[in-house]
């Protein structure tokens, strides 16, 4: 097996929800896990996350277990996710890497009920390479005594440590040796709390650090071993354009997954990574992004940082205070550098097909046009790109697909809601292309 190969029946994993085990002060302590044990649709995360470390109080962590089992036993046959709950572990600390192990035990028991629906344990606070195999010891040993198949239960990892990020070097070398069982690894997760302190980082405002290194060397290292990278909660729950922002540039780095703190973000972070219902056209000024208005075929802008205006020898372009004089065919050319198209779902499916078809007929590479009109203070003029598919290109643009097809596949919960974004034609188009 080649530690690029994706042995896990998930492919992507786009949102990681928490919930804590066991709330004090409540008659049911389990309320929270129970409610999120029944979410469904885009409001049911990937991958669920029975939260007994952070999340739970460490007096209810005990009882955290066995609401655990009571919780999984009842709601888990009709989850529409997987299930992985997050222990506690510390790579400082035998006694708790122990209490980890105890409840690991537990939870798979088969005798309790829950172990058929539990798909793996979240492992948090790990250290070098050799903390990692000691939990992959401890999973195997559960393994072994409740007659489980060896690698049955997959082992994710929170990276919340300079020695965790270090390991993930290692993780190509190590994979696949027989000393280790390190395959059932299936999730890379950043924790930047945890991270910040253990880095000793400070800023100004006391706000966590952006990290974009530890983004890039957890999508990388997951890239390498076959696995799946997943970014750290954004704590800032009602910052919907924030979140949404955080999961746009980690998906430039291949990061597609994200931690969900509640059933509104688990929305968001399902959605995000999906091609758009429509396509649409952006101009790009001034370090901002802004979205074109479609109008009767036109894409209008309306915003104060590109004016246009015709001379007697052309025309004046100013974009975010930068005046040139310019006749039309290199106001075209302008225009092309500042205005890009989002490709909805539909239009990739067009695309694919048509180099699909043009491979079948013998053709190496085609270019494919795409032409607007964009408005600007009234004037019109018409742009229009060529951008030359090859095979490498259409590898590279399947992603969008494959992730579809993916969440299509496992998700069956969210079928109608894909329906209804895309329309029947469109989704059908998509499981069928590539």
């Amino acid at each position: 097996m080649s530690v690029d190969e994706r042995t896990h029946d998930r492919q992507f994993v786009r949102t990681f929800f928490t919930s804590p085990t066991a709330v004090e002060g409540e008659d049911d302590s389990a309320k929270m896990l129970r409610s999120a044990g029944q979410l469904r649709g885009m409001q049911a995360p990937d991958v669920w996350v029975p939260d007994n470390e952070d999340a739970t109080a460490p007096a209810m962590r005990d009882e955290g277990a066995q609401n655990i089992i009571d919780v999984v036993a009842a709601h888990g046959e009709g989850f529409p996710g997987e299930i992985h709950p997050r222990v506690v572990w510390h790579r400082d600390s035998p006694g708790t890497r122990y209490q980890g192990f105890e409840h690991m035990r537990q939870i798979a028991d088969p005798e309790h009920g829950a172990a058929e629906h539990i798909d793996g344990f979240v492992i948090p606070e790990v250290g070098d390479i050799d903390d990692w195999k000691k939990a992959d010891e401890f999973i195997t040993i559960v393994e072994h005594e409740h007659g489980l198949p060896e690698g049955s239960l997959a082992m994710s990892v929170i990276v919340e440590s300079g020695s965790a990020e270090l390991a993930l070097g290692k993780l190509r070398e190590e994979m696949g040796k027989p000393s280790n069982n390190l395959q059932r690894l299936f999730l890379l997760v950043d924790g930047e709390v945890d991270y910040t302190k253990d880095m000793r980082a400070i800023t100004p405002t006391g706000e966590l650090p952006p990290w974009p290194e530890l983004r890039h060397n957890t999508s990388r290292a997951a890239s390498a071993a076959g696995l799946i990278a997943v970014d750290g909660p954004y704590d800032d729950i009602r910052d919907v354009d924030g979140y949404r922002a955080r999961m746009t540039n980690n998906q430039a780095k291949g990061m597609l997954g994200i931690w969900s703190l509640t059933p509104g973000q688990v929305v968001e972070a399902n959605k995000g990574p999906l091609p758009p219902e429509s396509g649409y056209w952006l101009l790009s000024a001034g370090g901002r992004e802004v979205e074109l208005a479609d109008e009767d075929g036109a894409q209008v802008y309306t915003g104060d940082r590109v004016s246009l205006s015709r001379t007697a020898d052309g025309y004046e372009l100013t974009v975010a205070g930068d005046s040139r004089a310019l006749d039309e065919e290199e106001l075209r050319e302008e225009l092309l550098d500042i205005v890009d198209y989002v490709p909805g779902l539909e239009d990739i499916v067009d695309s694919m097909a048509e180099f699909e078809a043009a491979k079948q007929a013998g053709k190496g590479a085609i270019a494919m046009s795409r032409t607007a009109t964009v408005r600007i203070d009234g004037i019109e003029v018409e742009v229009s790109s060529d951008r030359m598919w090859d095979e490498a290109t259409y590898q590279a643009l399947q992603t969008p697909i494959t992730l579809f097809q993916d969440v299509y596949e496992n998700r069956p919960d969210q079928h109608d809601d894909l329906a209804d974004l895309y329309g029947e034609a469109v989704v059908e188009r998509a499981m069928n292309v590539g």
